[in-house]
């Protein structure tokens, strides 16, 4: 079936929102591990910089919880297409307010206060837009097509990943030596102008198919997260599991391996942050592929190929990077870029298909963004922690595997989606992977 401009702006405007919203939050990220150390805790060591600077990163991801759960209980009750505004809202102001503290040797620990306030904010908007924002584009999706539309939001990622490491390439590449003075608050000022461009194209589409169906049969709950939790609590902890090698393992590939290059193996940092960009390329790649392909073969199959396949590959990429070689760095972030992306693509029409309708927004985001919050923010803090004890770089890809062992595992638990209706009963959970009309598919 071919999709109408209804459907076919829905999945731009999710692409576009999330690329922006992951723009803000990969911008700290970056900065966390390049340049933070320096600008708000330069009275602390290298190592307990860096460590400050990557657990404000982690506090975002602790918020962004408590961001799915208010925005979540919203989106089930409203509607999605309100609370997407507000969430793009809150992240563009959070981020553009960042740009605009001081330093640490300008008014002491009032600054990193004035950081840790902003990343909680960003957290808590990150928190309430992952889950809206696959639920606009899935839910407007035409038939046999809900693979391809859920990777629309899900390229907004390692899109903003590359938008921000461009810009804050370029940035460091103009301002030299003024980078850390004033140069890193260019790209978190820019912030606002992109936000209002989201603002703009979200505000032209229109509810999704699925809760107008859900609101005309008086079906929404008055309490989302109770109902979830009654009716779904097996799906809530296999939903978790399974984001646990996109959530963490994302972090292990563009943020731990650029601090762990530039500090630990001393290799350019120029040559670090285009590895993010490579990474990032591939990315997209394997995320618009791997979901097409799930379309056809199914979620699962796509999924446990390309998870065992991050097991075996972890210790070969740190190999790679390790030889400090330009080329063989970049090739190793490729494939890992290529091998996340697929699963973080997979992931947009896996978890939008696994909940009821009437609370799939609370469940989309409690099963990202808790995984977030328990290994994705904390990755970078964890594995700098642990290659410190142990003085060898060993834990960082065993990390990496073990992530992908437990979504590999949890996958393995939850049944074929691809064809199930979107507007699916409690009956009609336990026939998920028979053919059926899509009754999800109505617009």
């Amino acid at each position: 079936m071919n999709s109408n401009p209804h459907q076919r702006r829905a999945g731009l405007a999710s692409l576009i929102g999330t690329t922006i919203e992951w723009y803000d939050f990969q911008i700290y990220g970056l900065s966390a591990a390049v340049v933070f150390n320096d600008v708000f805790f330069p009275e602390a060591s290298s190592v307990a910089g860096t460590l400050a600077s990557f657990g404000v990163f982690a506090l975002g991801f602790v918020a962004r919880p408590v961001g799915g759960l208010i925005f979540g209980h919203f989106g089930d009750r409203i509607g999605r297409r309100n609370v997407l505004l507000t969430t793009l809202l809150l992240m563009g102001i959070t981020t553009f307010a960042v740009g605009l503290i001081p330093s640490y040797a300008s008014i002491g620990v009032v600054a990193p206060i004035l950081l840790i306030v902003m990343r909680l904010l960003g957290g808590v908007g990150l928190g309430g837009e992952w889950g809206g924002a696959v639920l606009l584009s899935v839910e407007h999706a035409p038939d046999g097509k809900r693979g391809f539309y859920g990777s629309l939001p899900q390229v907004g990622s390692p899109a903003g990943l590359l938008l921000a490491t461009s810009v804050f390439t370029l940035t460091t590449t103009l301002t030299g030596d003024q980078f850390g003075t004033w140069g890193w608050r260019i790209p978190f000022l820019l912030s606002a102008a992109l936000v209002v461009v989201g603002l703009v194209i979200r505000a032209t589409i229109p509810e999704t198919p699925v809760f107008e169906e859900q609101k005309k049969a008086n079906v929404t709950p008055s309490m989302p997260l109770a109902t979830l939790l009654r009716t779904q609590p097996k799906t809530v902890l296999l939903s978790i599991g399974s984001f646990a090698v996109t959530s963490g393992g994302y972090y292990v590939y563009a943020t731990y391996m650029v601090a762990h290059g530039t500090n630990d193996l001393g290799v350019a940092k120029t040559t670090m942050t285009i590895s993010g960009m490579v990474f990032a390329s591939c990315a997209i790649i394997g995320t618009f592929l791997a979901s097409t392909v799930s379309d056809r073969l199914g979620r699962r199959p796509v999924f446990i190929t390309v998870a065992a396949f991050t097991i075996a590959y972890a210790f070969p990429l740190f190999a790679l990077v390790a030889t400090r070689e330009e080329l063989l760095i970049w090739m190793a972030l490729g494939i890992g870029g290529l091998a996340n992306g697929s699963l973080y693509g997979l992931m947009g029409s896996l978890t939008a298909e696994i909940f009821r309708p009437e609370v799939r927004y609370t469940g989309a985001s409690i099963g990202q963004q808790v995984s977030a919050a328990l290994v994705g923010g904390t990755t970078p803090l964890i594995v700098t922690a642990m290659v410190a004890e142990v003085g060898q770089s060993w834990p960082a890809p065993a990390w990496l595997a073990g992530l992908a062992a437990i979504s590999l595992v949890s996958v393995v638990l939850l049944p074929e989606t691809s064809r199930r209706s979107l507007s699916f009963t409690a009956a009609e959970e336990k026939t998920a992977g028979k053919p059926k009309a899509n009754s999800g598919d109505l617009a």
